[in-house]
């Protein structure tokens, strides 16, 4: 009798242990030597795949890496001015860059005070690209920016233009510059399709 407890017993623990193990396993995981909080701030700062190509946009999270100084290396957020500050480079336009464009204007920024700095930017977290549509449209507002998508369809998404639009003369906003559309034209096939980046704004007066 004393025996088939044992191994009842033993069976018992062998059946049970991994999911003992697994529930004291940790979720995430983390470096000998690493404390938990920072094992969640490494976790904070990841780096999020984009492609070499990508735009930084406001509200974009970044980490900015100076090799071998940890005052000056950050964690930022591209902010609605498209600007993000770090100790001595200031002010760094980044909104419209690519990751690497956005590290050497640092690299340039901070040359004045160090030799030979080595700098590297992580994506943290991206904000989804939008565009908006204001005026005299019966949907107004912002819209996701999925693929490639031209005048038309945005303003098919905004259900469409008022009686009092003037359908010869939208304009659309991309930073400092504007750019005439006609819709009549466009409709028409007269006109090739003016695809829309993001940020950018259709102003249909």
């Amino acid at each position: 009798m004393k025996t088939q407890l044992t191994s009842f017993s033993l069976a018992f623990l062998l059946s049970t242990a991994p999911a003992a193990l697994a529930q004291s396993s940790p979720t995430t995981p983390q470096a000998i030597g690493t404390s938990g909080a920072a094992a969640r701030d490494a976790a904070a700062t990841a780096k999020v795949p984009v492609s070499p190509d990508y735009k930084l946009v406001p509200g974009d999270k970044l980490r900015v890496e100076v090799y071998k100084d940890a005052q000056l290396s950050q964690s930022v957020q591209v902010r609605p001015d498209g600007k993000i500050t770090l100790p001595l480079a200031n002010d760094v336009l980044a909104a419209g860059k690519t990751p690497a464009e956005l590290r050497d204007a640092i690299v340039v920024s901070l040359k004045p005070y160090i030799a030979s700095p080595t700098v590297t930017v992580m994506v943290v977290e991206t904000v989804p690209p939008v565009i908006y549509v204001t005026g005299e449209v019966n949907a107004a507002g912002p819209q996701a920016l999925t693929g490639k998508v031209d005048v038309l369809q945005a303003l098919a998404t905004a259900k469409g233009l008022t009686d009092f639009a003037n359908r010869k003369n939208i304009l659309i906003r991309r930073g400092s510059q504007l750019i005439k559309f006609n819709y009549n034209d466009a409709v028409k096939g007269e006109a090739a399709p003016v695809y829309l980046q993001p940020g950018d704004t259709v102003i249909v007066r």
